[in-house]
């Protein structure tokens, strides 16, 4: 008789099970559905103490989080000592018991990118950032997320690998993401209704700001709500059936 093979230990010795698909799911929403988070980095030059500071999130098509620093930031700074970095999302809001409610710190390493694209997405999901964009000390960077620790409530606690919780890339629908929001934003009707259907107390002022093999985001000043796909898409075509699919009347 063989004894069972020993479940993989994570840097800190503690044995770890293979993640559910339950718990990658909320790791995927509490990323997709963020527009903030609190970065922590290493203070330079000072004995590394942990620092901690607020920070606007844009989200990439593969989850990475995208930031708008400026150069003069403490973070920023730190950042170019040392560029390992947590940064937590927080689910908690509007929880009776935020306790219970889930939250999950990505750990990963931060770099400065020109990705035009990429960088596009985050001020279409944060318009006021346009007027930060010109400046010569901000840059865009990206936190390549290397692990993962879920907090999903009591008891609901969970490391996850980057590999694990990271989508395929979705190639159609990045190149034609642009093009598609542009088209939706002209039918003042589709959008009133996705902001209907998603829960905005009114209709108007609502513009699709992106979308994702997930699901799509709708902007309004400052506000911002989210439509979850039925299931995930990778194409165009897939992503209007699913956009159709979510407006059809329910069914008795």
């Amino acid at each position: 008789m063989t004894s069972a093979k020993p479940k993989p230990a994570d840097k800190t010795g503690r044995a770890q099970s293979p993640a559910t698909d339950a718990s990658v799911d909320i790791v995927r929403r509490l990323i997709r559905g963020a527009d903030r988070g609190v970065l922590s980095t290493r203070l330079a030059g000072d004995d590394g103490w942990p620092y901690g500071s607020l920070v606007l999130v844009g989200v990439d098509h593969d989850l990475s989080p995208i930031l708008l620093l400026s150069d003069l930031a403490e973070h920023t700074r730190n950042i170019g000592a040392d560029p390992r970095a947590s940064l937590l999302i927080d689910g908690t809001v509007g929880h009776d018991d935020p306790l219970s409610a889930p939250r999950v710190a990505l750990m990963g390493r931060v770099a400065r990118i020109d990705d035009r694209p990429t960088t596009a997405r985050y001020i279409a999901h944060h318009p006021a950032a346009a007027l930060y964009v010109g400046f010569a000390d901000f840059h865009f960077f990206r936190l390549t997320i290397e692990r993962a620790h879920l907090v999903a409530g009591f008891g609901r606690i969970r490391w996850l690998e980057a590999d694990e919780i990271r989508p395929p890339w979705p190639t159609e629908l990045v190149r034609d993401e642009r093009k598609l929001v542009d088209a939706l934003n002209q039918d003042g009707g589709l959008v009133r209704r996705l902001a209907l259907k998603v829960g905005a107390e009114t209709d108007i002022g609502w513009k699709i700001a992106g979308l994702d093999r997930d699901g799509l985001d709708l902007n309004q000043r400052g506000q911002r709500l989210r439509l979850w796909f039925d299931r995930p898409v990778a194409t165009t075509d897939e992503a209007l059936a699913a956009i159709d699919l979510a407006l059809r009347p329910a069914r008795r």
